[in-house]
């Protein structure tokens, strides 16, 4: 619990007041009248016969005589050299102060007597009650401010007490509208979590027959693929109080917080029960013991097991439902996993182009579409994209029909806010050369062309040269959602990545730095032929290297021989050039199409795939301005420049 605003704004109010009174204190209390003489100048003015008036005070030994001066006493003679420097100005006449001992006999009561001094004692002061004033509120400032950094760094607590208490967000039952109707895209997942729906419905059902139900329920699944919103429709459905807090909230800095927070968790739901517990993110305190290099009795691993303690603690009439989510199921600790705590493990993956679909038109209901938004032509466009990703693909043709003053989302809509999240806005304003915005047009002419003329690849639906992003020209293609990957298709996925690279052989007789990011993506395809699919005259091995060693930290050798790493670079250097090699004999034959493309692209900045089907089959392109050449006449060669496409 934080603590309340306005107890913040008092505690800091009363320092602000003890600070201006100390200040206060300090410019306004009395200090010693006039000038400090030293004792050479104070006989001096007494011989001269210009003290007027002594004030005695004996305290701690010494006697502190304050008086005044007579005005004008220096006309009968200027006060010496040596006293210039300590009450040259106040021998002129004025207040004064000095100390002595009082014993001593040039200064005695007979000596001031006889320079005709008016001699006064003054008692003592026992006590200075502006002093102790002024410490009493220097050391409450100092302790309010230790107070309330302290407060501070516990969250605002009001006690220490409270700085084990857990920082969970309680939700009460009713309270979440979510349910399974507003989650789709994930069925299997949705009807594995309905038994926890029912058994927080109706636990006698169960109990009666000796039913457990899992105590702990692990969504397993990519960022942004639903989980939490699955876990609050859990709780939506059920209509229980729903506990939600995220792995990192656990840890701190002191020993033994995580600890106390994940105990005060748990008796908070045993409390509340049937109730919900959700915990986010939770590798950041599950992930497995003995992973770090300076000893295993650290915070987390302190937090993770009194976290396996609770969950362990439940018995099976207890109706408290544990709920987490990950995307690293792979570094959560195996006690975690194991019966008893986390029974079950539900995958939330991306989904098909099916819960694609719905997920669309679940998040379309509010969005005014025109008819020509084909939600089912999207989903087709989108393949790989989970939910958060399809949120925001409507959110951003949302915005780009406002930005144009349209009252509903119409098709042009949704293909720009695909173009804009998958690369970029699109940068009107740079400035590119003809020449490299035509190497760029041949480039991604290539890839499509190819795409188009391979019998296992994915066909382009739409071909570009306005920049976007880091990206002077694109090509985006309309995948297939497959469940298993043929070497034949990987093949065909190799050459059109390095088709573009082709093109601009076969055009202008050299290349260009723009294929850097095709080079990566085939070299990854190949190297996993290789070493994890057995694609490959290396043989059927599992071959890849890990990233880690068993500790998780640093690179780890390779687990094969020398002579095989040789094989696998030659096996590697083979499937590659192999593939470039029939990319440039692929577009070879149809050089004329591929110049016929490239100057319609030029020409409207967009192609779309039936432009290339179009093409192939002979038709005519309309291709303003790129008259005059004759399509199997190469143009010259171009000055180029090391521009990605």
């Amino acid at each position: 619990m934080s603590t309340p605003r306005g107890k913040w704004t008092w505690g800091w109010g009363l320092l602000a007041a003890a600070g201006v009174l100390l200040v206060g204190v300090a410019l306004f209390s009395p200090r010693g009248r006039g000038d400090e003489l030293s004792l050479t100048a104070f006989t001096d003015a007494l011989r001269r016969g210009q003290v007027e008036t002594a004030v005695i005070t004996y305290q701690n030994g010494t006697a502190q005589i304050e008086g005044r001066l007579r005005a004008g006493a220096a006309a009968g003679g200027a006060a010496p050299a040596t006293s210039a420097g300590s009450g040259g100005q106040a021998a002129q006449g004025g207040d004064y102060r000095t100390r002595t001992l009082p014993a001593d006999p040039a200064i005695g009561l007979a000596s001031l007597q006889a320079a005709g001094v008016s001699v006064t004692y003054a008692p003592a002061s026992r006590l200075n009650v502006l002093t102790l004033i002024s410490g009493l509120l220097t050391l409450a400032l100092i302790g309010g401010l230790v107070m309330l950094l302290m407060r501070r760094s516990s969250g605002g607590t009001d006690a220490a007490g409270q700085f084990g208490k857990s920082k969970a967000a309680i939700i009460s039952e009713g309270q979440i509208k979510l349910t399974f109707a507003d989650v789709a895209g994930c069925d299997e997942a949705k009807q594995d979590l309905q038994e926890v729906v029912d058994f927080l419905r109706q636990p006698e059902k169960y109990h009666q027959l000796g039913a457990r139900i899992p105590h702990g329920v692990l969504l397993v699944g990519p960022p942004g693929s639903g989980k939490t919103l699955l876990a609050k429709a859990v709780a939506g459905e059920a209509k229980v109080p729903y506990f939600s807090i995220s792995g990192s909230d656990f840890v701190e800095m002191f020993v033994g917080v995580g600890a106390a927070r994940v105990r005060d968790l748990f008796e908070q739901a045993r409390k509340s029960a049937p109730c919900i517990v959700f915990i986010d993110e939770i590798d950041a305190v599950g992930r497995k013991r003995g992973m770090n290099l300076q000893g295993g009795n650290d915070e987390r691993e302190q937090t993770l097991n009194q976290l396996l303690v609770e969950m362990d603690g439940f018995g099976s009439g207890q109706e408290v439902i544990i709920l987490a989510a990950t995307n690293r199921p792979d570094v959560l600790d195996a006690a975690l996993l194991r019966p008893g705590r986390f029974d079950r493990q539900v995958v939330v993956d991306a989904p098909d182009v099916r819960g694609r679909e719905q997920i669309l038109r679940i998040h379309a209901r509010k969005k005014p579409l025109d008819v020509t938004v084909d939600l089912g032509v999207v989903a087709r466009r989108t393949a790989g994209m989970v939910g958060a990703d399809l949120e925001n693909l409507l959110n951003e043709a949302a915005l780009q029909a406002a930005r144009e003053g349209r009252s509903r989302i119409v098709g042009r809509d949704v293909d720009e806010a695909r173009d804009r999240v998958l690369m970029g806005p699109e940068r009107r304003s740079l400035v590119v050369r003809e020449a490299d915005r035509k190497v760029t047009a041949y480039h991604e002419v290539g890839h499509a062309l190819a795409a188009q003329l391979l019998p296992h690849s994915d066909k382009a639906h739409k071909l570009t040269v306005v920049p976007r992003g880091r990206s002077l020209g694109s090509a985006l293609y309309t995948p297939e959602d497959r469940m298993h990957h043929t070497r034949s298709a990987l093949l065909d996925r190799i050459c059109v990545a390095l088709a573009g690279h082709a093109a601009e052989d076969i055009v202008y007789g050299e290349v260009t730095t723009g294929a850097a990011n095709d080079f990566q993506q085939a070299t990854g395809i190949a190297r996993r032929m290789i070493t994890e699919w057995g694609m490959s005259e290396v043989g059927q091995l599992a071959l890849a290297q890990d990233s880690g060693n068993y500790l998780g930290f640093g690179p780890q050798a390779a687990a094969y021989s020398d002579h095989t790493a040789a094989q696998i670079d030659a096996e590697l250097s083979r499937i590659l050039n192999g593939e470039y090699a029939r990319a440039v004999a692929l577009l070879g034959e149809h050089v004329h199409v591929l110049h016929r493309l490239t100057d319609a692209l030029i020409a409207r900045e967009s192609l779309s795939g039936e432009d290339v089907q179009q093409a192939l089959a002979g038709g005519l392109l309309d291709k303003p301005g790129s008259a005059g050449r004759e399509d199997d006449d190469p143009p010259a060669p171009v000055g180029l420049q090391p521009t990605p496409a």
